[in-house]
């Protein structure tokens, strides 16, 4: 489980804090925390029950995907199309709420049980806070299940321990802020007021939903193959949707110029929307965009990856046997990818790492094969089971370096930042 996951959880946890969703509970939390009895005693016990039924809501959900699925199904999980395809649409809906153009809401009945269950609970009972835990959580989910479900998605690399971690630390990182506010209630009052702040972050987040729901559409054409959502068209679609977010923060400013109203917070937000513009439409030119190739489609379409198919260094797609049968006649090892077709991991080392002229020498001197072990149909299943029966593990990436005859000599799993590393490992396996 790397580091770069753990901190994606914990962003995404806080991020979901500027939600609008998440305000209307602060007023219900601090009047929870502020009756007298929870200043005399047991309020530190409860505000941090509070967190807890937060957390454990939230936790909930990684167990039960961990458990449906288990951790061969998980990568399955995670690049079945329709599964990309649903989030995306709930992408969507989230997004035309936050815009203001539908209007979603939990059904009340459920959510003032929980409510009045909580506040009915004995005095000093733990079960009233852990309640108002999950109340909040309950409350919140119209803005927070977007950003859940990409995390539930990313954690699905082949350990089925990822969803419930991922949930943990995200769900941690969300309730922490409002365990001090229960702790106390007074810091409530430094807070920043609602005003026009919040529904430009509400038409924000809802532009960055869109972007989402294109990525979540790609995943899809990736596995069905459709070659409609390629690169150039998922970076097109995020300059267009930059270019929006700059002009409806700029909408006022001329506005403000003649009335001698123009202040730099106003002016700071369109420039940094109009250098996020620029920088995804230098993409369109291919220009290497590190930082985000990871959640970009392959700038090299699957369907050419394979012998002769003009790219430098060749791979041979989905065809192991082949790979064993080529490394006998030209005396190589073979280095065998597992992949996947949703891997955030494997599109990053491919982007970052692969395409490296040092790492390419190195990786020029074996049969190259990659095999998906995440799409549909018989062929991806049997991939996934010869790795889980090799190598003890469906993680994805997963880098194996075999003879041909199929003796695993060195294997490398996850994601490296040190391109020496890769190098080192590479060399190792051949001497």
């Amino acid at each position: 489980m790397s580091s770069g996951f753990l901190w994606l959880a914990a962003t995404t946890g806080l991020l979901s804090l500027l939600t609008p969703c998440v305000f209307p509970m602060v007023p219900v939390t601090i009047a929870y925390f502020s009756t007298p009895q929870d200043r005399e005693r047991g309020g530190v016990r409860k505000a941090l029950l509070f967190g807890l039924g937060i957390v454990g809501t939230f936790t909930v959900l990684g167990l039960a995907l961990a458990a449906v699925f288990g951790a061969a199904g998980l990568n399955r999980f995670a690049a079945d199309p329709w599964v990309n395809m649903t989030l995306a649409a709930l992408f969507l809906l989230f997004a035309t709420n936050l815009f203001g153009w539908l209007e979603l809401r939990l059904p009340w009945r459920v959510v003032n049980a929980v409510d009045r269950s909580a506040r009915e609970a004995p005095q000093g009972s733990s079960v009233g806070a852990l309640l108002m835990g999950a109340t909040f959580t309950l409350t919140s989910v119209t803005c927070t299940a977007p950003f859940v479900g990409t995390l539930l998605v990313l954690a699905s690399q082949g350990s089925w321990a990822m969803p419930v971690v991922g949930m943990i630390v995200y769900s941690t990182a969300f309730a922490l802020p409002f365990v001090a506010l229960a702790l106390a209630p007074r810091l409530v009052s430094r807070l920043p007021r609602s005003g026009q702040w919040i529904q430009a972050l509400r038409v924000l987040i809802g532009i960055l939903e869109v972007g989402a729901a294109i990525k979540f559409v790609s995943n899809a054409d990736l596995v069905l193959a459709w070659g409609v959502f390629t690169r150039p068209v998922v970076l097109f679609f995020w300059t267009s949707l930059a270019i929006g977010a700059a002009a409806y923060l700029g909408r006022d400013l001329r506005t403000k110029v003649a009335r001698h109203e123009m202040r730099l917070t106003g002016i700071i937000p369109v420039v940094i929307a109009l250098l996020l513009a620029a920088w995804l439409g230098s993409g369109l030119r291919g220009r290497p965009l590190r930082q985000i190739e990871a959640f970009l489609p392959p700038s090299t379409p699957v369907a050419t990856l394979v012998s002769g198919g003009g790219t430098v260094p060749t791979w041979l797609l989905n065809d192991y046997d082949g790979a064993l049968k080529t490394a006998r006649t030209s005396g190589k090892l073979v280095f065998v990818d597992f992949t996947g077709y949703t891997c955030t991991n494997c599109r990053w080392m491919e982007a970052n790492i692969f395409s490296r002229p040092d790492v390419g020498a190195e990786l020029g001197q074996f049969v190259l094969a990659r095999l998906y072990t995440d799409g549909e149909g018989a062929i991806y299943e049997r991939q996934q089971a010869f790795q889980e029966q090799t190598f003890g593990t469906v993680a994805l990436p997963l880098y194996a370096v075999v003879d041909a005859d199929g003796k695993v000599r060195l294997t490398f799993t996850g994601l490296t930042r040190d391109p020496a590393e890769f190098i080192a490992f590479l060399k190792r396996a051949r001497a």
